[in-house]
């Protein structure tokens, strides 16, 4: 027999389990990449978090009754829907004339009326229910610790009881789309248990026994009078060495086994946006049939090896005090007073472990809660808000080595193409497609919740920002030729309804909101916003720059040039703030603390506005977050982390991380807290840490650009850059030690540290290794087909 790593693993996994459950290779207690707790988790918030993209887990680590709180990630409510409202494109031209008479509230009271999508609310994101491990006979437990293993992607319990170590692990595997569960104890004949579900849904879902295996299956929701159009299956199958299995009603009980597994398959009949026939209990059916011969030890390397493929790309290290030896949540209450750097650590690849369980090829993206929801009526339904927060969702995944998982992201916005070509015709008149401030599984496009909050018309424009920078880190041309069309499509909606601005001469769209906030004239109406010109600006700079890859439209190119070249300029104002409307405004704005910080886009995630090529907006930029304040929301709090990054005020920054990694705004488990909970925080923590070591922007890589002095030596490995370049960086006492570039296509690299630039031209599959001399940075080896070379 050919021994294959797999094999061996595979072997190495079952004489571990033959061993007994106390003989397990575990995450060692000092390990930077493992969350951990000396008690089970009360609250959801305490719970840990597994994820197979499709499929998600809460695992309360229980001892008499583990909790398994269950998510598939179609299960939404309602059904295909079209919420384009006819009677809104007459309403247009009053809305505009009164928006341009500074009539704001007759403005906001007429879009009221006429101009909100039917329903003036989306489907929310929904809970299968819990999964409920009912253990007869434990109760007091010694010994018990939880923990969470990023690397291994293994949620572990581990207790004694009755002069018997049990141990519990469970997974959430993409490759074999199961979520498994095994139970082992150190005496035979130790594990009996109840398995039952428990079920929020107001189908009242029907539990019941199939030979050796437990089923739930129902319909989802109706919402907003959507009907309820899906059918979903939740199927567990046990597999018990010794014992017992028995069923009756709607439990399964196990009694007297050395070892149990559970392999828990979920499905909808979710095809589409606009096709509901599919059959969960055939994919459910399958997906186990799959696994029928496949061992624990099995199920465990092919998850591990998948999770790892991702994981490991990069790794991370800010230097360790005696502090991450403490319990997780302990870390976190103490985290303000405390020198934790490892805390950060933990976070950084937190968020990047996060996106890995919760976005997957051929999936649905990530979620205001990632894969994770609790309820049948989420916060903020849990669906995909885009004047923010989906977006921020995928700030990391570029720059963090994880390009594969934003792929469900750009699916969406093929979808929104779509249906959002229908909200153009219906409610603008317009060609393209347009999508605003939400949108949910069914792909709605129209303005929700009420004027002030869903009259933004630049959520599909500023997803197209994503699309093409998939494209700027790889330089994959067959890429851009296929998702091109997504772009220009949101481009044409703007050619057509761009207005001119009677007062100031320019174009601007009418009518908007800068998200969500009050412009203190009556409304958050106006037309024009900032960030609505920035958002345009990049749509339009970047559909330039691909029709010059791919062969130009010359009618088109010249149109889009016409039009940018009219967009409203930024404006400083008064009070040496970037000004958030054309008007002056900013001071009278109901709440100039506001969360949002939208007209800030320009500086981050834009590159428009920077400390050395814009630097009066820069500086307007610094007084705005002045004004604004660091406090704010968990996700906000994120965000103004990544602008003091690129304002290249390292220590400014950390001590907005501090703000974020406290207990106010980080719950128990890690979850970013809005509060609610919210997973955008989480990625903008990511985020904010990667910018404030590597910036890829104005077509430059900048090294250290915001380095806080308490993390005065480490290093970030793994990193990617735009122009399809990996970067790894090492640092000692504040100082660059050194930087390697690795090219995936050929290129050239303007590269800048501490004022000193160098330009490093590269060919795919090349590598440079950069260091400092007398505080220049040099070129110090240049690797082509493995040769290396001192310059």
């Amino acid at each position: 027999m050919t021994l294959t790593r797999r094999s061996t693993l595979v072997a190495l996994g079952a004489s571990t389990a033959l061993g007994g459950a106390v003989a397990r290779a575990e995450t060692p207690k000092t390990s930077p990449l493992r969350l951990w707790y000396r008690q089970p988790a009360k609250e959801w918030v305490e719970a840990l978090p597994l994820g197979s993209g499709k499929l998600g887990a809460m695992v309360f680590g229980g001892v008499a009754t583990e909790r398994l709180q269950l998510n598939e990630n179609t299960l939404w409510a309602g059904g295909p829907y079209d919420p384009a409202n006819p009677e809104a494109l007459a309403a247009l031209p009053e809305i505009r004339r009164l928006i341009d008479a500074g009539e704001y509230a007759k403005a906001t009271e007429l879009a009221d009326a006429k101009f909100m999508g039917t329903p003036k609310r989306q489907m929310s994101y929904q809970t299968i229910g819990d999964l409920k491990l009912d253990f007869p006979g434990l109760a007091e437990a010694s010994d018990y610790v939880r923990d969470l293993d990023l690397d291994g992607a293994i949620a572990t319990t581990t207790f004694s009881a009755g002069g018997v170590r049990h141990v519990r692990e469970v997974i959430a595997s993409a490759p074999d789309r199961v979520i498994a569960v095994r139970l082992t104890a150190s005496r035979k004949g130790a594990i009996t248990l109840n398995l039952g579900f428990a079920s929020p849904l107001k189908s009242n879902p029907v539990a019941s026994v199939e030979g050796q295996a437990l089923v739930l299956a129902g319909v989802n929701d109706s919402q907003q009078r959507v009907p309820a159009r899906l059918k979903f299956e939740c199927r567990v199958e046990v597999r018990a060495k010794g014992g017992r299995v028995s069923g009756e009603g709607g439990r399964l009980s196990v009694t007297g086994a050395d070892e149990v597994l559970l392999l828990v398959a979920a499905a909808t009949s979710y095809r589409r946006y606009d096709d509901v026939s599919g059959d969960p209990t055939a994919l459910n059916r399958a997906a186990l049939a799959r696994l029928a011969d496949k061992s624990w030890a099995e199920l465990l390397v092919d998850h591990q090896a998948d999770h790892r493929s991702l994981f490991r790309r990069v790794d991370i290290d800010f230097g360790r005090t005696r502090a991450d030896l403490l319990p997780t949540d302990e870390r976190i209450k103490s985290s303000a007073t405390t020198d934790d750097p490892s805390l950060a650590a933990l976070y950084f690849q937190y968020g990047r472990y996060l996106l890995i369980a919760c976005s997957r090829p051929g999936g649905q993206p990530a979620n205001l809660q990632g894969v994770w929801n609790d309820k049948t009526s989420a916060p903020w339904e849990s669906k995909y808000t885009i004047n923010i927060n989906t977006e921020m969702n995928y700030w990391p995944a570029e720059p963090t080595n994880l390009p594969e998982l934003v792929e469900p992201l750009i699916a969406l916005v093929a979808d929104l193409a779509q249906t959002g070509a229908k909200t153009a015709r219906t409610m603008y008149g317009a060609r393209g497609w347009v999508a605003h401030h939400n949108t949910d599984l069914w792909r709605a496009t129209a303005p929700i919740d009420g004027a002030i909050y869903g009259v933004w018309p630049t959520g599909g424009a500023w997803l197209c920002k994503h699309v093409f920078d998939h494209y700027d880190y790889s330089r994959d041309a067959a890429y851009l030729a296929r998702v091109y069309p997504l772009m220009k499509g949101s481009a044409r909606f703007f050619l057509d309804t761009l207005v001119v601005d009677p007062k100031f001469g320019v174009l601007v769209t009418s009518p908007s909101l800068s998200p969500e906030n009050d412009h203190g004239h009556g409304s958050s109406l106006a037309a024009g916003p900032t960030m609505d010109q920035a958002i345009i600006r990049d749509l339009f700079d970047n559909c330039l720059k691909a029709e010059a890859i791919l062969g130009a439209d010359a009618a088109f190119v010249a149109e889009l040039k016409t039009a940018r070249d009219k967009l409203a300029p930024y404006k400083i104002g008064k009070d040496g703030q970037l000004q958030e409307w054309q008007e002056d405004w900013d001071s009278k704005a109901t709440d100039i603390h506001h969360r949002h910080v939208s007209h800030l886009y320009g500086l981050f995630p834009s590159d428009q506005i920077s400390i050395d090529t814009t630097p009066k907006l820069a500086a307007a930029a610094k007084t705005t977050l002045v004004t604004r304040g660091d406090l704010s929301t968990g996700w906000a709090i994120a965000w103004r982390l990544n602008l003091w990054s690129r304002l290249g005020d390292g220590d400014h920054a950390h001590g907005i991380l501090k703000l974020l990694l406290g207990p106010e705004r980080t719950y128990p488990n890690m979850f970013d807290a809005h509060p609610p909970f919210q997973i955008d925080g989480n990625f903008g923590g990511t985020s904010g840490m990667t910018e404030m070591v590597l910036q890829s922007r104005n077509d430059r890589l900048y090294l250290l650009p915001a380095l806080p002095s308490a993390w005065p030596t480490g290093r970030m490995t793994g990193l990617r850059a735009r122009g399809a370049v990996d970067v790894d960086i090492r640092w000692a006492g504040g100082r660059l030690s050194e930087a390697v570039l690795t090219a995936k296509a050929d290129g050239r690299h303007t590269v800048v540290h501490a004022g000193s630039t160098l330009d490093v031209t590269l060919k795919a599959g090349e590598t440079a290794r950069l260091i400092l001399r007398g505080g220049v940075l040099t070129l110090a080896g240049h690797a082509r087909g493995g040769s290396s070379r001192a310059s």
